[in-house]
């Protein structure tokens, strides 16, 4: 996997991504990042890459011929036109569906903004995809990206020291992960669940499973409407939340 980052701080991303897990892969050669600092193709002499908007209004605005020389330069010297995926609150919101969709890609460009935008013209002319990572503003692109790249980089084989860590944690079948546990058995009164300890493997997972059902219900049930689910599994939700629903007209009762 390669990535292309297109910002006017390059030092921010890269030391923030050669670092942990993303900066072993990139050394192992399993990832290339690379940061094009759009500074560099501006024509103005001292070096700006932004102007007051037309029409007036508060802030600056990051000019169209930076951005897309910027592009142009990179789209030239690996021989193609990637995706360019722009960060911004106004596109779709990012999750792990479209994690496992780009992780599929060889190469992928990341143009952060700053200021109050780009020219809506660069981003007619080159961007693919609006990808948000929260209803909330922040001060540029270089955060997003960071964390899109850091999440589809798990995905990209040999990442992980364990390839199936990225296939059974959070978001697999679209359920929350299960709790986890590990020496000591018991810590301030509180013990490990006795399946674990069982050696049974079909339990522990079977407890796993459910475990990750009723956790889902409980921190994120708007997971639950496109989770995968067995049968029985199906069953066991249902039961969950008959339960929920008693627990809450008691409470109700009681109030």
């Amino acid at each position: 996997m390669n990535y292309h980052i297109l910002t006017l701080f390059p030092e921010m991303v890269m030391d923030g991504l050669n670092t942990s897990i993303i900066g072993r892969a990139t050394k192992k050669g399993l990832l290339s990042i690379e940061a094009v600092n759009i500074r560099d193709y501006t024509k103005e002499k001292h070096g700006h890459v932004d102007d007051a908007p037309y029409g007036g209004g508060a802030g600056m605005v990051m000019q169209a011929a930076p951005v897309c020389d910027a592009y142009e330069a990179l789209c030239e010297k690996i021989g193609k036109r990637p995706r360019v995926l722009y960060m911004t609150p106004q596109g779709k919101v990012f999750n792990q569906k479209i994690a496992e969709e780009l992780s599929k890609e060889e190469d992928l460009v990341f143009l952060c903004g700053h200021y109050e935008g780009i020219d809506e013209r660069a981003l007619e002319m080159i961007v693919t995809d609006y990808l948000s990572i929260g209803d909330y503003v922040l001060t540029g692109g270089e955060l997003p990206a960071m964390v899109m790249i850091d999440c589809i980089s798990r995905l990209v084989p040999g990442v992980l020291n364990n390839d199936v860590s990225a296939e059974i944690e959070s978001f697999h079948d679209n359920l929350l992960e299960y709790p986890q546990y590990t020496r000591p058995e018991v810590y301030e009164g509180r013990k490990v669940p006795d399946v674990l300890l069982s050696g049974h493997h079909k339990k522990i997972e079977e407890w796993r499973r459910e475990q990750s059902i009723k956790r889902t219900l409980e921190r994120r049930p708007d997971l639950l409407d496109d989770a995968v689910l067995s049968k029985k599994e199906k069953i066991y939700l249902a039961k969950l939340r008959a339960q929920q629903e008693m627990q809450e007209e008691e409470s109700s009762k009681n109030n």
